[in-house]
């Protein structure tokens, strides 16, 4: 009969230390597929414990199917197959990344990170500790799939003032990022449709319409914006772009070619436009852009916005506005989906909103970004370097081009930065298909950089491409 000692054991309920027991030997082989586990009675006998300790312990393996039951009979070994060890891999430490690494440079202009700084902490806080007090129901609630009602309200509000466009709260879907909202916008429009991207544009949007394998096509830009001409080329059912500024070349696309578009939108069954307006609150010189949604009376225009610009670039907090009958569409389809931001960040949200903060929070980081662009853009004249760049693109958003008038290939002007301890994303990384067509022409983003470093940064960069 098998004997186990149970004495002596510390914490834990001596039958889980009799059931580990017997299941080791049925792996090990010691309890032979078949045999006949002893019964009940004398096994509790022979242990020393009690019918309830040995009738656990069996329970637990026949759950586990390691054993099985013949009534009137007794138990038996469950005839299993135990591969588990021969194909297990050990994981190797360090071989997926578990958190971001800092950048070791200390000037780096490919990264978009908002400064610590910048961030409302203390208001913030303050609202999230008004939220806890007054809205514990609210917050206990499961969220609608499109978001709760007062931030949409807060947004349609928010577009009305700042954007000029008359919206509905419930024509905006709340999601955790673009990148969410995009995946959406691929099932309620069909996988079948041809979508396109700006050429140059963002890469990662053209790896996430991949991604949903769904056909993709770059169109090229020209001084307007997009070409429309070859969206009949290539046949294209859905357009994405970035009219207010575009990236990276930041181009602002007048409103000839946007009739242009709009045009073009009209003319054929299931055309759609999205336009991406992802960091249109930050226009450093004049007014804001209006928007292409706030001119467009077909109803094909697709907005999408996000506070990650606004905010800081961990806040995954976008929303996109459907004309009516994708939004009826959605509801039909779609609406099973759950909301994917949490209430307790929804409803600070729109608090923050509600009471001007966010206002008051955009026009500091206008400012904020406009002292910055300067200092830098100064720092670039009193430099070495301004014998050999030409800037352009500076007046929207939190980055402009740079042309480098160098004899050096762009390859080397990249790694000599890097050397210095500068990060450089050249233009060229954003186009498609078309190799060489701009050379050492860099898209600078400013965010993160340390404006006290200003100086020293040029001198650096300028002994990359020219000494």
């Amino acid at each position: 009969m098998l004997t186990y000692n149970l004495t002596d054991l510390g914490s834990g309920p001596l039958y889980e230390h009799l059931y580990k027991s017997i299941k080791n030997d049925i792996i090990q082989g010691v309890i032979k597929i078949g045999d006949r586990l002893p019964s009940k009675r004398p096994f509790a006998k022979n242990l020393g414990v009690s019918v309830i300790t040995v009738e656990n312990a069996y329970a637990q393996l026949l759950a586990e199917g390691f054993i099985y039951s013949m009534p009137k009979r007794g138990f038996y070994v469950s005839d299993f197959e135990n591969t588990t060890e021969e194909k297990k891999v050990p994981f190797k430490k360090g071989t997926v990344p578990v958190i971001g690494e800092e950048s070791p440079c200390y000037a780096d202009f490919s990264s978009n990170q908002t400064p610590s700084d910048l961030f409302p902490f203390t208001i913030w806080s303050k609202v999230i500790r008004e939220v806890l007090n007054d809205s514990r129901a609210q917050l206990m609630t499961n969220p609608p799939c499109g978001g709760i009602f007062p931030l949409r309200e807060s947004i349609a509000k928010y577009l009305k003032e700042f954007r000029g466009m008359n919206v509905c709260p419930e024509q905006i879907l709340v999601g955790a990022g673009t990148e969410y909202l995009y995946g959406l916008l691929i099932q309620l429009l069909g996988s079948d449709k041809v979508y396109a991207v700006e050429n140059p544009g963002y890469p990662k949007l053209a790896k996430i319409y991949g991604s949903y394998r769904v056909a993709c096509e770059w169109v090229d830009m020209d001084g307007s914006g997009i070409r429309t001409e070859q969206l009949e080329e290539k046949k294209v059912d859905i357009v994405h772009i970035t009219p207010s500024h575009h990236y990276p070349t930041g181009i602002v696309m007048p409103v000839s070619r946007r009739y242009e578009l709009l045009g073009w939108a009209s003319k054929g069954d299931g055309r759609y436009i999205i336009e991406d307006d992802y960091d249109s609150e930050l226009r450093l010189s004049g007014q804001p852009i209006p928007t292409l949604q706030s001119i467009d009376i077909s109803e094909r225009v697709i907005y999408m916005n996000t506070f990650t610009k606004t905010l800081c670039s961990t806040v995954r907090i976008s929303y996109m506005v459907l004309p009516q009958e994708l939004l009826m569409r959605f509801y039909e389809r779609l609406s099973f989906y759950s909301g994917t931001v949490s209430n307790f960040e929804q409803y600070t949200l729109a608090r923050f909103m509600e009471e001007g903060k966010f206002e008051t929070h955009i026009n500091r980081l206008r400012n904020y970004y406009r002292l910055k662009r300067d200092a830098l853009l100064e720092a670039v004249h009193k430099s070495k370097l301004k014998a050999v760049v030409s800037i352009s693109g500076e007046e929207a958003g939190l980055h402009f081009l740079m042309d480098i008038h160098t004899p050096l290939e762009e390859e080397e002007v990249c790694s000599r930065a890097k050397s210095q301890g500068i990060q450089l994303a050249p233009l060229s990384k954003y186009y498609y298909g078309r190799p060489g067509q701009v050379k050492n022409t860099y898209v600078m983003n400013y965010s993160s950089i340390d404006m006290g470093k200003a100086d020293e940064i040029m001198e650096q960069l300028y002994k990359s491409c020219i000494e």
